[in-house]
């Protein structure tokens, strides 16, 4: 009597964890695409085209600014929506010969709310972590510019803040969450840290030795082992 009471306590205990386990894996299958919390809605009241940007007086909560992008076709009185921006203060472009007091260069915009594809699930129990080698590479450092070693050493004073990078491309992965991640090398180090990976819309090719400016962010984490001590977020070429 005892074994049946337990055999049947034992399949209800295995039912509960089963059913318990599909409602998380329905759970998170829907959040794999999630509106982006920064995503900001505005109405464009202003195209201006140059030979590589499209520049975009806009109205978003009853205020205007000036936003950049790659060259597209905009409509006036459309709306459109976008993330974050780098921000640029007194930024002149020559063949306008105008300054902007304030313009944001954005990577993208749509005509929907922005959406965010999480990575891929990764089965078995540990994340997989890219594999990074260091390089034999010696980059000089451009005028202004901060080193990969200078960068993670003093990490804390340039969070949040623009800083320029010149090194070596030394693996790409596109269109990765709307945007393409790029690991750079410059030759220098702070301990074991010699990789520094961007999130650009450029696309440059492994081998290429490349300039950009972007925000560094510490400490950012996307799940399943895509971590990173610093990233350098919406990097824009330096020509």
């Amino acid at each position: 009597m005892i074994n049946k009471i337990m055999k049947s306590f034992s399949i209800v205990l295995v039912s509960l964890v089963l059913f318990l386990l599909a409602c998380r894996n329905n759970q998170e299958q829907s959040k794999s695409t999630l509106a982006l919390p920064n995503s900001q809605k505005a109405l464009v009241k202003e195209v201006i085209h140059t030979t590589s940007y499209t520049y975009l007086k806009v109205l978003k909560n009853n205020d205007y600014q000036w936003i950049a992008i790659n060259k597209q076709d905009v409509k006036e009185g459309s709306t459109i929506y976008f993330e974050g921006g780098l921000k640029m203060e007194n930024f002149t472009s020559p063949e306008l010969n105008r300054t902007f007091e304030t313009v944001y260069f954005v990577q993208e915009i749509s005509d929907q709310p922005i959406k965010r594809e999480m990575p891929p699930r990764i089965s078995g129990n540990e994340p997989v972590k890219p594999v990074l080698t260091k390089q034999e590479i010696n980059i000089d450092k451009p005028k202004d510019a901060v080193t990969i070693g200078e960068l993670y050493a003093k990490r804390d004073f340039y969070s949040g803040k623009q800083v320029k990078v010149k090194g070596q491309v030394t693996k790409v992965n596109l269109a990765i969450m709307n945007r393409n991640w790029i690991h750079l090398q410059d030759g220098t180090t702070d301990g074991e840290n010699f990789d520094l990976t961007i999130t650009t819309s450029d696309q440059p090719k492994t081998g290429d030795v490349v300039t950009y400016t972007g925000t560094l962010r510490l400490k950012q984490d996307f799940g399943m082992g895509y971590s990173y001590e610093i990233l350098l977020e919406n990097a824009l070429p330096v020509e």
